[in-house]
């Protein structure tokens, strides 16, 4: 099958390049910038990655037409390609063949050009084949004594027997000037190019015999010390005529090395790599990538420190003025602090890794800049959110093209300082694949026995990270891998109260959006009932993030209003608020208004705090098949299916048929159906509602519940009890059915928020039902003996039916 690029009179996009000759089977790496040429590049990939390079005849032209370009090229194939910032592209180019432009079509933006390929001479005769094994000879002496090659390219050019490609890698390892290696390109007789070069390497190594013979006589005259000294003042010499004032540029690298204070294996280290630097070319591409390593090392903090300030006072009024609330959070920060400030002056440096986890918006980030700013520490964010390479934490090996450190490493070179504090943001977004798990590469990073040798893929040397403080956030622990988790110390900040979010938007949102658009401080009045206004109908969340977006929508308002001639104080009331903002977005009472057959509030948490879930239960005729819909994961199915056969075992005793289940389908409904839940804790919830169907009694509207349920009856604790009250209290219930053993929880419920709610403590489902359900009607087929039995447990009387059997209890649970 014939290729649409034949050999002849093919026509293939054109790459003008200036001093750079690429030869067959060479690969470079190039950076293009001008338009033409990236169009040219893109074209090539879009069709058979084929792509011919020339280089201009007439160096001085930056935009060449066809007769400022050479005829002969390389037709050469991208091997692959990269963007770049600012629109650049980087790509890596593989010669194929010569070849002869015989057409140019200059109708499109970058020039296509009609070639055809240049055939070598024949090089199978018993002289090329001598003339290989000379030249390869003398490369085995030049390497000896000058070690001018790598180790890869000397092994191919012992390795290659074809005369054409040992004769073009020799050129691109031994010729530096473009107009040479063009003449070396234009040359098709192989053995020729051998011939020139067999001189070219015989005049490197007689003058290298030179050298060394000279090198021979002074050093039977001098030692050790006083040859060193003479030979650095020659090459310094040697330099400065070379490249004028300041040209010994290696003499100032090593210099620099010596002056860093680094550990002595590391300057080791850094001092061999300079020598290679020293004697590779200066347009070498290894070269590059070693002066590269060079810098990147010296700028490095490896003595530098900022001095600690662990004044508790001034902590805590940094934290006061940043942050409104969070108590809890703030006295076990200040606590840190005094544990740090005392291992500090008994010189040790360990100390625990703090771990903030909550919703968005509840200010862990800012936390960890006030830590910062307290302690007098250089902070620096790394947003974790994402990373799935384990090369981004430890960083890239240098045997890969564009190999640069990792994120701990750049954080620490952006820092300056061998103490900052690195703040790891979204520890919990992390992810892994086919190309490592980043989680597992943390470990050393947070882990105070091994980080004071972390060990960087691109250093390839120990780095202390023992003086770092580092402080992470996430939204959730359960995404985070347990070794992990166990190497931090985790504070969980719960969303805020309604007055705490009136009193951060008051002192910090409006004052910081007002600066933003430019208004003055008292442009815009709002009192505290409209700041309710607006946190309870254009707000849901735990956070103040949304909150924050609204009041700059407020402030844009009226910033469009200044610009328009109004001058007057703008003070936001109910109207305007409505003409600002719009219509309301979500109402504080929650939709159920009266009592309902079938329909219990439960509650739940997510990552952005806790919510109201509903449970919703139908009874229709049918053979007893259980559906569930919403949504529902395992574990919640497993808690409706326990909420069933607990109705089953009571219904005698709950005034429902016994055979019930033999008649009916039952329909179990989460709505929100495209949010998936799951957990325990909506057992009774799921029970409540059942029973209430299964007996025709309505559920009470004004109390909500949570609680995980056995076979048995028995109501067992929960977790995120703080968050699920502030969500019952924002939606504007006051009643709240809850595990009486999370009754030792209630202390970490705010205070104003408990003194406004009825906690109700349960220990079984019947003092539940006898709370939720409804007795001001008796159904007619309610047995007689019910409304007695519901009456003494709910004044707190015993209950003997009560058994250990319990039903898949998960910490894991989000309702």
């Amino acid at each position: 099958m014939t290729s649409r690029y034949d050999m002849y009179s093919s026509r293939y996009p054109l790459l003008p390049l200036k001093n750079v000759v690429i030869f067959p089977k060479n690969v470079v790496t190039l950076l293009i910038g001008k338009t033409r040429s990236i169009q040219a590049v893109e074209d090539a990939m879009s069709r058979d990655r084929k792509i011919v390079v020339v280089s201009h005849s007439e160096v001085g032209v930056d935009d060449p037409e066809p007769d400022d370009l050479h005829e002969m090229g390389t037709l050469a194939e991208v091997v692959s390609i990269e963007h770049q910032q600012g629109g650049n592209i980087q790509v890596a180019l593989e010669g194929l063949h010569r070849v002869n432009v015989i057409q140019w079509d200059l109708a499109r933006p970058f020039f296509t050009v009609k070639t055809e390929q240049a055939m070598e001479s024949d090089n199978e005769s018993a002289e090329a084949h001598t003339l290989v094994n000379h030249i390869q000879e003398l490369a085995r002496q030049y390497q000896e004594s000058k070690s001018a090659f790598s180790t890869d390219a000397f092994d191919m050019i012992q390795a290659t027997t074809d005369p054409s490609h040992l004769s073009d890698l020799l050129t691109t390892q031994l010729v530096r000037d473009a107009a040479q290696r063009q003449a070396f390109l234009e040359n098709l007789d192989p053995c020729q190019r051998l011939e020139l070069l067999a001189v070219h390497l015989t005049k490197d190594l007689d003058l290298a015999a030179l050298e060394q013979r000279i090198k021979d006589r002074v050093r039977e005259q001098i030692d050790k010390n006083q040859r060193e000294y003479y030979l650095r003042e020659q090459l310094k010499v040697i330099h400065d005529e070379l490249s004028g004032e300041g040209g010994n540029e290696i003499e100032q690298l090593r210099q620099r090395v010596r002056d860093r204070g680094m550990p002595e294996e590391m300057e080791e280290k850094v001092l061999k790599e300079i020598v290679r630097l020293e004697r590779m070319p200066s347009v070498s591409a290894e070269g590059t990538v070693v002066r590269n390593y060079i810098d990147t090392v010296l700028s490095l903090p490896w003595t530098e420190q900022s001095e600690d300030r662990l004044d508790l006072e001034l902590a805590e009024k940094q934290l006061e003025s940043d942050h409104y609330g969070l108590d809890h959070v703030k006295e076990r920060i200040l606590e840190f602090l005094a544990v740090r400030k005392l291992t500090t002056e008994r010189g040790k440096t360990g100390a625990s890794i703090l771990c903030l986890v909550g919703p968005p918006g509840v200010g862990k980030t800012s936390l960890g800049a006030s830590v910062a700013e307290a302690m007098n520490r250089e902070m620096v964010r790394v947003s974790l959110g994402g990373v799935r390479d384990e090369a981004e934490i430890r960083g890239h090996r240098r045997t890969y093209i564009g190999a640069f450190p990792g994120r701990i490493i750049n954080a620490m070179k952006t820092a300056g300082t061998t103490n900052p504090m690195i703040l790891l943001d979204e520890i919990d977004k992390m992810a892994s694949d086919y190309r490592g798990d980043p989680a597992s590469a943390m470990l050393e990073v947070l882990d105070p026995e091994q980080n004071h040798a972390f060990n960087d893929h691109y250093l390839d040397a120990p780095y202390d990270l023992s003086n770092v403080l580092f402080i992470t956030t996430a939204n959730t622990l359960s995404s985070i891998p347990r070794p992990l988790r166990d190497r931090m110390e985790i504070i969980e900040i719960s969303g805020y109260t309604e007055h705490e979010k009136t009193e951060i938007g008051r002192r910090h949102l409006l004052p910081k959006q007002l600066e933003v658009h430019g208004l003055d401080e008292d442009r815009i009045e709002i009192s505290e009932k409209i700041w309710h206004q607006l946190i309870r109908n254009y707000t849901r969340e735990a956070g103040v993030r949304n909150l924050e977006r609204q009041v700059a929508a407020v402030c844009r308002k009226v910033a469009a209003g200044v610009v328009k001639g109004r001058s007057k104080r703008t003070r936001v009331t109910e109207t305007r608020l409505s003409e600002f903002l719009g219509p309301a977005r979500y109402g504080f009472e929650h939709q159920f208004t009266e009592n309902q057959v079938g329909v219990a509030i439960g509650l739940g948490t997510t990552d952005v705090g806790g919510e109201l879930i509903p449970v919703e239960v139908a009874i229709m005729p049918g053979k007893g098949n259980l559906t569930i819909t919403g949504r529902a994961g395992d574990v919640m199915q497993e808690s409706a299916r326990a909420a069933l056969s607990y109705a089953r075992s009571r219904a005698e005793t709950l005034g429902i048929e016994p055979d019930f289940q033999e008649k009916v389908d039952i329909h179990i409904h989460l709505p929100e159906g495209a949010t998936p839940k799951d957990g325990p804790s909506a057992g009774i919830t799921m029970a409540t509602a059942l029973i209430s169907a299964l007996s025709k009694r309505p559920v009470r509207s004004d109390v909500a519940m949570t609680g995980e349920i056995t076979l048995r009856g028995r109501v067992l604790p929960i977790g995120g009890l703080k968050d699920k009250s502030l969500a019952a209290h924002r939606i504007g219930l006051r009643r709240l059915i809850a595990p009486a053993d999370n009754e030792r929880n209630l202390v970490d419920v705010p205070e104003k928020i408990a003194s406004q709610m009825d906690f109700i403590w349960v220990e079984n489902m019947d003092q539940v039902i006898a709370q939720a359900l409804d007795f001001t009607e008796q159904p007619e087929e309610i047995d007689p003996t019910l409304k007695k039995q519901l009456t003494q447990v709910a004044a707190q009387e015993p209950v003997q039916d009560i058994s250990d059997v319990t039903i898949h209890h998960s910490d894991l649970a989000q309702f």
